[in-house]
């Protein structure tokens, strides 16, 4: 079983969601894990528009990388560009891809209603799930 982290910032969102994708749709092929340079939270818009699609992700926590160390990941797919700025150096056999997606609370800081803020992390998350569908087969061919 392929061990991914996925990687981003906070912890709270995209790789959160990309968690709780891979383990709901690749689970049989992919160990899935996610953790941030820094911890924010879970990010409750997140679990909500998970909820919407039958994913649960309401009982991940928000974790810091050193936290999963002693993981030997195949791979780490960082997320949002300040995470792929900032990636920890992980073993020589992990493969480090950079795949990644708009921030849903910037994208929905400025929406005018609830609907259009919460519209914001579904595309999000809809873009995730196509990403995830691909794995891991789409980067693991990367060089």
């Amino acid at each position: 079983m392929l061990r991914i982290l996925f990687l981003c910032t906070g912890n709270s969102c995209r790789s959160q969601m990309a968690e709780g994708w891979a383990r709901h749709l690749k689970g049989d092929q992919i160990e899935a894990h996610s953790a941030g340079i820094e911890t924010h939270g879970l990010n409750p818009h997140a679990v909500r528009v998970m909820a919407e699609v039958g994913v649960d992700i309401s009982g991940h926590r928000s974790k810091h990388v050193e936290k999963l160390a002693d993981i030997p990941f195949d791979l780490v797919v960082t997320v949002c560009g300040h995470a792929d700025e900032h990636c920890p150096v992980f073993p020589a056999k992990t493969k480090v891809v950079h795949v990644g997606f708009d921030d849903p609370p910037k994208l929905a800081a400025d929406a005018p209603t609830e609907k259009a803020a919460l519209d914001a992390y579904r595309r999000v998350r809809d873009e995730i799930r196509a990403f995830v569908k691909t794995l891991p087969e789409s980067v693991m061919e990367r060089d």
